[in-house]
């Protein structure tokens, strides 16, 4: 407890312990004062007299309930992480995370409920700014994209006279103009910008749920799907609209290049150390020569089709390295692509990130 205490109090936090036999508080950081406005005697008194009308009552309130949970095996109750809008004297609010954890002795029995109370204001005033920011991007970026959106839609209707190759011209500016307010939508728009920092994203999905959202997605834009699994966990750690977003890539290339008819074959099953997903069309393949080449940023292979940046696989492989996991691609007899997905599934306490040898886009030397 006196090694937790000197690293909560160097990280700058106030840190606390509280005896779980007596429920008393037998240390809390002198600076709680500075932080919280109430001095250590408040916080004592709040916790042996329990008054409902207390500032603090909120709290300091529920360690009967967590030990009587924790006895009866609840081992969630461990560890949690609580947020506070907490009332200083003054009527004014300090934003809080409360960290807390259960020690216990020999026996397994908890003997000292040991945490941290983190002022989260200046983490709350970046998330702000954050969103000003992307505010203001999304509108300097939506101004000149609605007058050439404009002028690109009168030069179509006026320029009927126009030659197939500059109508044709007209006609790619107009998609690359709907891309991009199609993007500000997605990542810049004030819906967005509001979602980010409202609440806890989650940190957990279910990968078969995954395939059959995946599945739905072609089945909206008109093709069909085939789902096949076997041996995947109910859950894995992982952050849900990154893994959408490759899966996204993986199926709408499947789409275009699959040819009418053929079903887009979506697998997952559980290997001795992960999960694999695979998303698997029938089209052309992939060049030989480009297997190695295809997740790079920008590229575009030699029989690619239709308008595209070049990044949808880069970012795939991104948001996958990110996971601690792989991405590839092989052709498969008679023809189509096999696009694979390898994940880790964590077994153990602690979270595993990108694996030593992640591509240098992701590397933590640059």
């Amino acid at each position: 407890m006196e090694q937790f205490r000197a690293i909560a109090e160097l990280r700058g936090d106030v840190a606390w312990i509280v005896d779980c036999a007596s429920g008393t508080l037998s240390y809390i950081s002198p600076s709680v004062r500075d932080m919280l406005g109430y001095a250590p005697r408040d916080f004592i008194r709040q916790l042996s007299g329990h008054d409902a009308a207390s500032p603090l009552a909120a709290l300091c309130t529920g360690l009967p309930e967590r030990l009587a949970r924790f006895a009866a095996g609840d081992q969630s109750r461990r560890a949690l992480l609580r947020h506070f809008e907490q009332v200083r004297p003054d009527g004014s609010t300090v934003p809080l995370d409360v960290r807390s954890t259960l020690l216990t002795d020999a026996d397994g029995k908890p003997s000292a409920l040991v945490g941290v109370l983190i002022d989260t204001s200046a983490e709350r005033e970046r998330a702000e700014q954050q969103r000003r920011f992307a505010s203001m991007l999304n509108h300097e970026f939506r101004t000149p994209l609605s007058t050439i959106d404009g002028a690109i839609q009168r030069l179509e209707a006026t320029g009927t006279q126009a030659d197939e190759p500059t109508r044709l011209r007209y006609r790619k500016i107009q998609a690359a103009v709907d891309r991009l307010i199609g993007m500000l939508d997605e990542y810049l728009s004030p819906e967005r910008m509001d979602e980010i920092g409202g609440t806890r994203p989650p940190d957990t999905v279910v990968p078969e749920l995954l395939l059959r959202e995946a599945a739905a997605r072609i089945v909206a834009a008109g093709g069909s799907a085939q789902v096949e699994c076997s041996g995947l966990p109910p859950s894995i750690r992982a952050q849900p609209n990154g893994l959408r977003l490759a899966l996204k890539v993986l199926v709408d290339n499947a789409l275009q290049y699959s040819p009418p008819g053929q079903p887009v074959i979506l697998a997952g099953h559980g290997t001795a150390d992960g999960i694999e997903l695979s998303v698997r069309d029938h089209g052309e393949g992939v060049p030989d020569s480009e297997t190695g080449a295809i997740f790079g940023k920008a590229f575009r292979g030699s029989n690619a089709v239709g308008q595209g940046s070049g990044l949808g696989l880069y970012m795939a492989r991104s948001v996958i390295e990110v996971h601690g996991g792989t991405i590839g691609v092989q052709n498969v007899a008679p023809s189509g692509a096999l696009f694979k997905i390898w994940l880790p599934v964590q077994r153990a306490a602690g979270k595993r990130v990108a694996p030593e040898g992640c591509s240098s886009d992701n590397s933590a030397n640059q």
